[in-house]
């Protein structure tokens, strides 16, 4: 739900990920409730290999969710274009499980875990995306 862009946090002076909800999805309510829904249910979590949720808002009309830039490809992308060997890619799959499992302790539940939404950068693999196809990433 929605496209996400890199940008640059003036403030503070980083990079993040800025998750932005087309005007057609916003002006339904049901749909810009799950937004609200993934952003909090994301923010909740505490985990290095969970994506850090820094702000939900509007701007101009705008509704995002500005999240933790993660500097690599995501687990498909190693999967098919790189071929990265087997042992690194249990390995990614390793801390996907771990953060998964931290975001079960909580009672939430992904919904929508594929290859392309864990993220693979240099030190760790923060999943994204939590809300399923069904918009629900929310207590299970």
């Amino acid at each position: 739900m929605g496209e996400v862009y890199l940008a640059q946090d003036t403030k503070l002076d980083r990079k993040v990920a800025l998750k932005i909800l087309p005007a057609e999805v916003a002006s339904n309510r049901d749909r810009m409730r799950r937004f609200v829904q993934e952003a909090k249910a994301a923010a909740a979590l505490n985990h290095p290999n969970i994506a850090h949720i820094y702000e939900i808002g509007e701007s101009d009309g705008t509704n995002f969710i500005a999240m933790e830039f993660i500097d690599g490809v995501t687990l498909g992308e190693k999967i098919h274009r790189e071929r990265t060997e087997l042992r690194k890619l249990l390995r990614y799959l390793q801390h996907a499980a771990e953060g998964l499992a931290k975001a079960h302790a909580a009672g939430i539940v992904h919904r929508d875990l594929k290859p392309d939404n864990i993220m693979t950068g240099p030190l760790r693999n923060p999943l994204e995306d939590w809300r399923g196809r069904d918009g629900r990433g929310l207590p299970r």
